[in-house]
């Protein structure tokens, strides 16, 4: 069994809230801060698979379009240009126990708890 993981940007307001949820909640996660350590595409078709989301779903609109992502792109480039410019990744994403939440609001982290 792998370790409550949350991809985390400290800057992100969201992102601490969803930290302070789970850590009152009693979980510590291991923190990945993806802008330092960006997930590789592998890392990010397995955290799609654990949301039930398609790519497109978890991009951040500004940040997408500063990159030059065409959000209407295949899922394969998606999911490159996503692991080039891990900016564009909404925020934050638990993992635990195999399933994936994405934290917006940040409450969502509750639910696989």
């Amino acid at each position: 069994m792998t370790e409550p993981t949350l991809y985390h940007n400290p800057r992100c307001s969201k992102s601490r809230q969803a930290l302070a949820i789970l850590q009152a909640s009693g979980i510590e996660p291991r923190i990945v801060e993806y802008l330092k350590t960006p997930p590789d595409a592998a890392t990010l078709k397995t955290l799609l698979g654990q949301l039930g989301l398609p790519a497109n779903a978890v991009l951040r609109k500004k940040e997408t379009a500063e990159a030059g992502i065409d959000p209407a792109a295949d899922e394969t480039t998606l999911i490159k240009g996503i692991a080039a410019h891990p900016e564009a990744l909404e925020r934050p994403i638990f993992v635990h126990k195999g399933r994936a939440v994405l934290g917006r609001p940040p409450e969502k982290v509750l639910d696989i708890l």
